[in-house]
């Protein structure tokens, strides 16, 4: 997060909203982002975790996918099974390239019997809607960014105060997502740990809903630093740190997200890199790391052993309000991922121990169905 000249920047729709609220503002994947507002970071994001913290992400983009070969546009792109996904289910999973280096990580969520909606990262959009064009080439398929003010509510709160604005997603559970209203569209999901909601919502309607939203007294606006602080703490990627076009998700340790019958024999964009990527098992690994003392070790600080051999990097790296002691994550060499294994980063010419931790640091507190 670079708090930079916003001159370039793209400008969210609410930006007002962040300006009233007198926000202090930085650059983060082309956008002109509130990075923190009056509270500070540690009171945010304490708050998100205590009662319900409200997060502006007009920057992603949602991304309708849709027609009678809309899934098969998808299987294209994505290793994943668009067809086998239940009705208001929601999907956590990739877009791969060539060599099943990660393009960006998206959610996927079926809507109706050949409608689909995916939410892209901020930074990736373009590129994600380029991706899904060229896979429903030749298909009958239509993909049709959407213009939505979009916004997290996380936190125990967060269920209350939606229903005190008149919005009742009460029925969902963890990653379930529906059209609440005609253009909206609202998940039970979110980047923090906490149980929470995701809505888009159409601009004309979205200041009198985000009104009603701050009314409640449990909501406060939550910046993108102590997103990031939260998100870390709970063991979540960010793309372009933790992953990216040059990291598989062998190395990531997310194959979860992958069934076994598409690992075997899919046809998405990079199967054979990744099965082969899975046949030489992980070159590296990715970690939580808990470093000694007080001191943030902060990513793309490289890691090294005792002799001073480099053995792995910091990819995210920051204190955890929560947990009370600085949180990272990184990558390292594959016989060193036992918890308790110690590395060390040099921080301001100091030699930094931290140990392998394990993910989350922060029990996550989703609604399970």
């Amino acid at each position: 997060m670079d708090a930079t000249n916003s001159g370039n920047l793209k400008t969210l729709p609410l930006h007002e909203f962040h300006e009233a609220a007198k926000a202090r503002f930085g650059a983060f994947a082309g956008w002109n982002m509130p990075l923190t507002y009056p509270l500070g970071v540690l009171k945010e994001h304490l708050h998100t975790r205590e009662k319900a913290g409200l997060f502006d992400i007009s920057h992603m983009k949602l991304i309708v996918v849709s027609g009678p070969q809309a899934a098969d546009a998808i299987a294209r792109a994505c290793p994943l099974a668009p067809e086998t996904i239940s009705l208001g289910r929601s999907k956590y999973t990739f877009l791969l390239n060539d060599e099943a280096g990660i393009d960006d990580d998206i959610i996927v969520t079926r809507l109706g019997e050949n409608r689909y909606v995916v939410v892209a990262n901020a930074g990736n959009a373009a590129q994600d809607i380029d991706t899904l064009t060229k896979a429903a080439s030749g298909l009958d398929a239509t993909v049709e960014p959407l213009d939505r003010v979009l916004v997290a509510l996380q936190g125990p709160s967060a269920e209350g105060a939606l229903l005190s604005a008149g919005l009742d997603l009460s029925s969902l559970s963890f990653m379930q997502g529906i059209e609440p209203r005609e253009n909206w569209f609202a998940s039970r999901s979110g980047y923090t740990g906490e149980d929470g909601f995701e809505v888009a919502i159409p601009l004309e309607e979205a200041k009198d809903f985000i009104e009603k939203l701050l009314a409640h007294e449990d909501v406060e606006w939550i910046g993108l630093a102590a997103r990031d602080s939260l998100r870390l703490e709970a063991g979540l990627c960010l793309h372009g740190n933790d992953i990216s076009a040059s990291t598989n998700p062998v190395d990531a340790g997310l194959m979860w997200a992958i069934a076994k019958s598409l690992r075997e024999s899919g046809t998405f964009n990079g199967a054979d890199a990744l099965r082969a990527a899975i046949a030489a098992g992980p070159q590296h690994a990715r970690v939580g790391l808990k470093p000694e003392g007080r001191q943030p070790v902060r990513g793309g600080t490289a890691l090294i052993n005792a002799d001073g051999r480099t053995v792995g990097e910091v990819t995210s790296g920051g204190f955890g309000p929560s947990v009370g002691h600085p949180v990272a994550m990184g990558y390292v060499e594959t016989d060193l991922v036992a918890h308790g294994t110690t590395v060390y980063a040099e921080v301001r010419g100091t030699r930094v121990p931290l140990s392998v931790h394990p993910l989350p640091f922060t029990q996550h507190r989703y609604r399970k169905g």
